[in-house]
């Protein structure tokens, strides 16, 4: 298996800096499954090539060492040791990890920079998908060639082979690429030889996060990257867009003269500047947003000054270390690290770090618990907790009808476990308010239709004296 990196331009031998290789010294890694060579057949100022060459072990692979369980003939002769597979996804990760990363030491304003780079994966599996292969680079911003084959010149009947040499260029950061080539890869080769777990997802979602969310392909590269395991892709949509952020589109209507910008804005925009005016109004000096997933909500309130102390909790570790990024909990003084915490936790257990807030923000959450944990939420929130003030938002299921791609479920997102109706909702909220000894007010957020609503309902709950 042979990838090659090509970087045209000027003093292009500091490619070597960037991949943490040196370019005079071949390298050789050893993997569980073979080896892997790191050379540089070309060097100049001009134009460099670095090239990773992985050596698989096909008796290795036979004796059972890596995902060898069909048996006879088939674990010695097969494709695995010839073609741009999974296995050399797994062995960018692992050769150029630093890389991937995109720390570069005393190189890292060339490392943040876009650099005229070249790649091409040789044998790359692709079956009747070589029109994907343009739809699934290009939006990222290559320029994408690549060279068929036939499956045998002796043979012609055989038709082509259903390998390619794929070749991606483009003005891109040396990192990116390298993300782009490790996970593509795998949604091009079928046959992966590492279980598809859990844990592909966190890999899916650390390395695709920034770029795969507006991919107008995310749904294949998604879909095949984790082996069409359904339960897996619903767990990579659910993480891959906040769970406060809208992923169906509204159906057009037509715009109008008259039509401001305020009433243009995006949904989620309008649902964050909601929740912010009604913590203001209420005159909150200290607010914990529990479910805060990415942070969104976290942003705005460390604009304000009457947020003395901000606290975010959520389930997930993925979220947490993307709302700490935004946040840039990493960078900033010891004053503003000591205003904002984040830490890890469920809204369905008792948590002591959850009291002692002027307020609490549950924003488009508790769709996606099941229901029978709701009561649960309930107690925790409302019994244990019990902040003076609570501000909750949730989907209005009745405006459903002016999405487009609604699923047979009739919900907007395939995480959430309901949605409730205007009525089912405020029928929750007083019944909840009064059991635990809060007022209730509501409001809609959004375009408001006159039967329907409005895309989202709050909830204001404050506790009564």
């Amino acid at each position: 298996m042979l990838l090659t990196i090509t970087y045209s331009g000027q003093n292009t031998s500091e490619l070597g800096f960037l991949l943490h290789k040196n370019p005079y010294r071949p390298q050789n890694f050893e993997l569980g499954y073979g080896s892997a060579y790191v050379f540089y057949p070309e060097v100049s100022d001009k134009k460099t090539t670095a090239a990773l060459l992985l050596d698989i072990d096909p008796i290795g692979l036979a004796r059972g060492k890596e995902n060898s369980n069909s048996g006879g003939l088939f674990d010695y002769v097969n494709d695995r040791p010839y073609v741009s597979s999974s296995f050399m996804s797994v062995a960018i990760a692992d050769v150029f990890r630093t890389a991937m990363s995109g720390r570069a030491d005393e190189h890292q304003a060339l490392s943040d920079s876009s650099l005229n780079l070249e790649a091409t994966v040789a044998m790359l599996p692709c079956r009747g998908d070589t029109a994907m292969l343009n739809r699934v680079f290009e939006p990222l911003g290559y320029e994408v060639k690549y060279e068929n084959f036939a499956t045998d010149e002796n043979f012609p009947a055989w038709g082509e082979s259903k390998y390619v040499n794929l070749t991606i260029s483009g003005k891109v950061r040396l990192r990116d690429m390298l993300r782009h080539i490790y996970v593509l890869i795998p949604v091009f080769d079928r046959q992966k030889h590492y279980f598809i777990g859990e844990d592909e997802v966190e890999k899916l979602l650390r390395n695709a996060n920034d770029w795969l969310t507006n991919h107008p392909e995310k749904e294949y590269i998604t879909s095949r990257y984790l082996k069409r395991l359904r339960p897996l892709i619903n767990m990579a949509f659910a993480q891959l867009v906040s769970a406060d952020t809208e992923t169906i589109e509204p159906l057009p209507e037509e715009e109008t003269p008259a039509e401001t910008s305020e009433q243009k804005l995006n949904l989620n925009a309008r649902r964050l500047g909601s929740v912010v005016a009604a913590l203001k109004s209420c005159g909150a000096k200290s607010v914990i947003d529990i479910g805060c997933g990415e942070g969104n909500l976290l942003r705005l309130l460390a604009r304000e000054r009457q947020f003395a102390r901000i606290a975010g909790a959520d389930v997930s570790p993925l979220a947490l270390e993307r709302a700490n990024e935004k946040l840039k909990l990493d960078r900033i003084g010891d004053s503003r690290l000591e205003r904002i915490k984040l830490f890890q936790s469920s809204l369905t257990y008792k948590d002591s770090r959850f009291t002692g807030f002027d307020a609490a923000c549950v924003i488009e959450v508790i769709e996606h618990l099941d229901l029978p944990r709701l009561a649960a939420f309930e107690r925790v929130l409302f019994e244990y907790t019990k902040p003076p003030v609570v501000v909750l938002t949730t989907p209005n299921r009745e405006y459903n009808v002016k999405y487009e791609n609604i699923g047979e479920s009739g919900l907007r997102h395939g995480d959430h476990r309901f949605e409730w109706t205007r009525d089912e909702f405020r029928k929750w909220a007083a019944k909840t308010a009064e059991k635990y000894g809060y007022s209730v007010r509501f409001s809609e957020i959004g375009e408001s239709d006159e039967v329907l609503g409005a895309a989202t309902q709050m909830g204001v709950f404050t506790l009564c004296e």
